[in-house]
C-alpha cells in the first residue's frame, strides 16, 4: 500500500506541481496593461527580433529554432496573467539565445535532432508493440519491449538534464530581467516561480513518464 502510494506520488507529483504553479499565477490581472501577446510583441520589437513571430499552437509552448517562431497555447496569448506573460517571455528568451548564437542552444538543438528517433521508437513500442503482444499472446516479449521503452525515456531524461542550462538561462538570464523591467515589483516573486516551472517542464514531463512506465511494468508483471 505504501509502495503504491509512493509510486503514485512519483508518477503524478511532478506534473501536479507544474500545474499548481501555472494555475496559481494564471489569474487575470485587470491592472496589467498588456496581454501576453502584446507583451511578447513589444519585447521582440525592443530586442530587434523582427524575424521572430508569435503564433498560437494546440501543442506545448516552445520556440521553433528552424522557423523562428514562438509558439504559445491559444488560451494564453490573450490573457493578462503572470503565467501567460512569464511563459511568453521564457520562450522569447530562447529566441534571444538563438539570435545571439548561444552555443548551448545550438548543441541542444543538434542533440535533440539526432536522438529524436529514440523517442519515436519508444512511443511506437508502447502504443503498437504492447497491444500487439497482448493480441498475439507473445508475453515473453513484454519485458523486452518495456525495457526498450524505459530506456528511451531514460535517454530523454538525460538529454534534458544535460541541456537544462539552456532552459535556466532562458528563464533567469534572459526572461527575468525583462519581466523585472516591465512588470510591477510586487509580481516579481510570482514571475520567478513561473519561470522556474517553465525551465523544468521538459525534465518534469520525462520524470513523470518514466515513473508511469515503471508503474505499467509492475502491473504487467503481476498480470503475467
Amino acid at each position: 500500500m505504501i509502495l503504491s502510494l509512493l509510486l503514485m506520488i512519483l508518477v503524478f507529483g511532478p506534473t501536479l506541481w507544474l500545474n499548481f504553479v501555472f494555475n496559481r499565477h494564471d489569474k487575470v490581472l485587470v491592472d496589467m496593461p498588456f496581454t501576453a501577446s502584446e507583451f511578447g510583441q513589444d519585447v521582440l520589437q525592443e530586442k530587434g527580433l523582427d524575424r521572430v513571430q508569435i503564433e498560437e499552437t494546440n501543442g506545448g509552448d516552445h520556440y521553433d529554432v528552424k522557423e523562428n517562431k514562438v509558439r504559445i497555447a491559444k488560451q494564453r496569448l490573450s490573457r493578462k496573467s503572470l503565467t501567460a506573460i512569464s511563459i511568453v517571455c521564457h520562450e522569447i528568451g530562447h529566441a534571444i539565445q538563438h539570435a545571439e548564437k548561444y552555443e548551448p542552444l545550438k548543441q541542444r538543438t543538434l542533440i535533440v535532432e539526432r536522438t529524436a528517433w529514440i523517442t519515436r521508437l519508444g512511443s511506437a513500442i508502447l502504443f503498437l508493440g504492447l497491444p500487439t503482444i497482448y493480441a498475439t499472446g507473445l508475453y515473453s516479449l513484454i519485458k523486452v519491449c518495456l525495457f526498450l521503452v524505459i530506456l528511451s525515456a531514460i535517454i530523454g531524461l538525460v538529454i534534458h538534464l544535460i541541456t537544462l542550462d539552456v532552459e535556466l538561462d532562458a528563464s533567469f538570464k534572459r526572461a527575468l530581467p525583462i519581466l523585472k523591467e516591465k512588470v510591477p515589483a510586487e509580481y516579481h516573486v510570482a514571475c520567478r516561480s513561473v519561470l522556474r516551472a517553465a525551465a523544468l517542464t521538459y525534465v518534469v514531463g520525462v520524470i513523470g513518464n518514466l515513473f508511469s512506465l515503471r508503474a505499467i511494468g509492475l502491473l504487467i508483471s503481476r498480470l503475467t
